[in-house]
């Protein structure tokens, strides 16, 4: 009787795939095994990502209503920019053309008062004129008489 052990004693029958109770055993525990990660962390990480998706996708839609809105108030704030150009340009032209209307009353009012003045002159020269032939008038007749008295009297 020997007490040594040899590799082939220890094996049993059917070499590296033995069909025996321990198969069903491992699927049991791999099953076992499936279910306590599906509890334990797959669905607390499938929910998640689930909520993070959820957020991302109520990010995106909130970020897309707001770009619209702000498109919205850019062309609404640039029809506005360009309506209150039209007016101060309207404005503008206005005030030109009232400012030359004036400018034009002006010189007219001007220009009559320039012509009350030049007839005022006028006729203010002509009455001196008058003035000054009646008076020669005057000089020329006692000049002439004079001479006459001075001719005919000695």
């Amino acid at each position: 009787m020997s007490f040594v052990l040899q590799a082939s004693d220890l094996e049993p029958p059917g070499g590296l795939f033995d069909f025996n109770a321990t198969l069903p055993l491992m699927v049991l525990q791999f099953l076992g095994l499936i279910v306590i990660l599906n509890l334990l962390f797959y669905r607390p990480v499938s929910h998640i990502l689930d909520e993070r998706e959820e957020y991302i996708r109520n990010s995106l839609t909130t970020a897309s209503a707001y770009l619209v809105k702000a498109d919205e108030l850019t062309r609404q704030y640039e029809y506005e920019l360009a309506e209150s150009r039209k007016n101060a340009q309207n404005i503008i032209k206005t005030a030109q053309q009232e400012a030359q209307i004036l400018v034009s009353d002006k010189i007219k009012e001007a220009q009559k008062e320039t012509d009350k003045l030049l007839d005022s002159a006028y006729q203010q020269l002509n009455i001196q004129k008058e003035e000054a032939l009646k008076s020669l008038e005057v000089q020329v007749e006692r000049l002439s008489n004079e001479i006459k008295v001075k001719l005919l009297g000695n």
